[in-house]
């Protein structure tokens, strides 16, 4: 299983100097979307790490299936709402709330 990201320049070059191989810039919402398609379709990609900003800037359907997503299993970094994101990203992964 591999590790892919998505997003801006500023966002994806830190994955990439860390050796990532699965990299993909976009430069707008209509890139992102047609990316993160595909990418979803890719078996070998087990995490998908995107910005919180650019998950919110996509179509509610694919929003849906991002969140609903097992494999690969979508991670969301940054942004206003990222906190609470994990949070839920966990109580669904282990099935309990650690915060609590």
């Amino acid at each position: 299983m591999e590790l892919a990201v998505i997003g801006k320049s500023e966002f994806v070059t830190g994955f990439r100097l860390a050796g990532v191989r699965k990299v993909y810039e976009t430069t707008d919402t209509a890139a992102t979307e047609s990316v993160v398609k595909s990418v979803l379709e890719d078996k070998s990609v087990g995490i998908l790490v995107m910005h919180n900003d650019d998950i919110g800037n996509l179509p509610e359907i694919l929003r849906k299936n991002l969140n609903e997503s097992v494999q690969p299993t979508v991670v969301a970094l940054g942004g206003s709402g990222s906190g609470s994101n994990l949070r839920d990203k966990i109580k669904q992964a282990v099935g309990v709330d650690l915060w609590k």
